[in-house]
């Protein structure tokens, strides 16, 4: 079970590494937009983004 965890724990942060590394300015622009966005608007794509997670978990599981 760990190391499944530690797998896809590595691959978060490769993934999230992609864009810094690519494309730095487009990236610092989508941190500009995300920090004017309201608290409410960030929990949505959240609750949103964990829901498809699971769901792709459970289809790929």
């Amino acid at each position: 079970m760990w190391h499944d965890f530690l797998v896809a724990l590595a691959l978060v942060f490769v993934i999230e590494g992609v864009m810094p590394f690519a494309a730095p300015g487009a990236m610092r622009r989508m941190m500009e937009e995300v920090a004017r966005q309201s608290d409410g608007s960030l929990r949505i794509v959240g609750l949103l983004s964990m829901a498809s997670g699971v769901v792709l978990l459970y289809f790929v599981r």
